[in-house]
């Protein structure tokens, strides 16, 4: 059996933390992710942003909102340009990787719209110019995690039928066994 989470959004809540560095290109990843949760049923009072000052502080922003439990998923979203020293290489990495660990630890779906490119122009194609809006593609991506996740994950009704069929296993195999002794 094949599982998929579907695009929908309608029900869920999602919080978006947006590194302002960059803020030309950062806003408009913003604006295609809301655009998308919007059109996929989000309501606007199910989406919460928090501005953060640059990419190095996103981690304990998401990490925050993740153990609050109010959000079904959650997107990231910031832009890295390389530059003439190695800054931009270990803060790429080290951030990511933090998100990452953010997302195991927490159980949250996470929507990776971090751009880390070599100019400008690179940033401004995939927020919005002729690569699409990595933000927009975040949140579909969370939106389809979030309801993959569900799918997955066991319902209370299915945790009492797997109780129910395990201890009636038990069960028979106890009876059968009480009846070979006898």
């Amino acid at each position: 059996m094949v599982k998929e989470g579907s695009l929908i959004g309608t029900g869920k809540r999602f919080g978006i933390v947006v590194s302002r560095f960059n803020e030309h290109v950062t806003k408009a990843l913003l604006d295609g992710t809301l655009n998308h949760l919007r059109r996929s049923g989000v309501r606007e009072t199910d989406i919460e942003a928090a501005w953060v000052p640059g990419t190095f502080e996103i981690p304990l922003t998401l990490q925050t909102m993740a153990r609050q439990k109010q959000f079904d998923g959650l997107v990231v979203l910031g832009c890295l340009i390389r530059g003439e020293t190695s800054n931009y290489a270990h803060i790429a990495q080290s951030t990511t990787d933090s998100i990452m660990q953010v997302m195991l630890t927490c159980e949250v779906p996470i929507g990776f719209g971090l751009l880390t490119v070599d100019t400008l122009e690179q940033a401004l194609n995939r927020s919005g110019g002729k690569f699409g809006n990595k933000g927009r593609e975040a949140a579909e991506a969370v939106i389809e995690m979030v309801n993959l996740i569900a799918v997955l994950k066991p319902t209370d009704s299915t945790n009492r039928q797997n109780f129910l069929r395990a201890a009636t296993q038990t069960w028979e195999r106890f009876s059968m066994k009480e009846d070979m002794d006898q």
